[in-house]
């Protein structure tokens, strides 16, 4: 909208001169008409003032509306800058909360990896044995063999005979029962022994122990005063088993028999 400015006053200025010129002419014309030209002249006057008066009002509401506007826009600025911040921060807080789930999953897998881990069979070797074992199976082995490297060989033919009787199948038989039979000499039962080894050369002929399961064969004959099944047993170690440790040491045996 057009304000109004000082020059409207030139205007005025200008009307009130005619004026006064039409007034000096008045004198030609009659005293009537001279006075109706000098109340119009005014009546224009007061229209321009008021005119100009009600635009300064119009400029100044504008300009207190334009604060107005300004000021809730500023308002509405910060307020957006504050959300801003605030979904930063919750935007941020999710990145950590995703980060830290993720964490946590990959804890729960790998657990869960190692607990199945714990339930399936793994490979082993044993006295030149490669197998299969379940974990519970080894576990079991090796805690009996750890009972009769203890010395403990009571307890040793306890934890021995249950792996037997647990595992019929297991690839680690013929080696329990080469260490049943020998925790069975250590506790003088020979005859049990003797079994245990025949069952292990009857099964595995081929196992990396059986030459020594021989031996101690004919050792616990010996212990039973069966001279002549201990010498029988030592020729057939030196006949089936001629390049192992086993045959050298039942050949001095042999030559102490009598």
């Amino acid at each position: 909208m057009q304000r109004i400015t000082p020059r409207w006053w030139l205007v005025v200025a200008c009307a009130v001169m005619a004026a006064w010129s039409t007034v000096g002419h008045a004198a030609l014309f009659e005293d009537d008409e001279a006075r109706r030209a000098i109340l119009e002249m005014r009546q224009r006057i007061d229209q321009l003032q008021q005119a100009t008066q009600r635009a300064g009002e119009r400029s100044g509401d504008e300009a207190s509306q334009t604060r107005r506007g300004l000021l809730d826009l500023q308002t509405q600025i910060e307020s957006l800058r504050a959300d801003v911040a605030t979904l930063r921060g919750e935007n941020e807080q999710l990145r950590r909360d995703v980060a830290d789930l993720q964490r946590r999953q990959k804890d729960v897998a790998q657990s869960v990896d190692e607990r199945l881990r714990k339930f399936e069979p793994a490979t082993v070797q044993v006295d030149g044995r490669e197998f299969k074992a379940e974990p519970a199976e080894k576990n079991d082995f090796d805690a009996a063999l750890t009972v009769f490297r203890s010395g403990k060989f009571p307890e040793a033919v306890t934890a021995f005979q249950g792996f037997v009787r647990q595992y019929p199948q297991s690839g680690y038989l013929p080696s329990a029962r080469f260490w049943l039979g020998n925790a069975q000499y250590a506790t003088r039962a020979y005859k049990d022994a003797i079994d245990n080894f025949k069952a292990l050369l009857a099964s595995a002929p081929d196992h990396a122990r059986a030459p020594e399961a021989a031996l101690s064969i004919a050792n616990c004959q010996v212990e039973l005063k069966d001279t002549k099944a201990a010498r029988k047993t030592l020729e057939d170690l030196m006949r089936v088993y001629p390049q192992s440790e086993a045959a050298s040491a039942a050949k001095e045996r042999l030559a102490r028999l009598k």
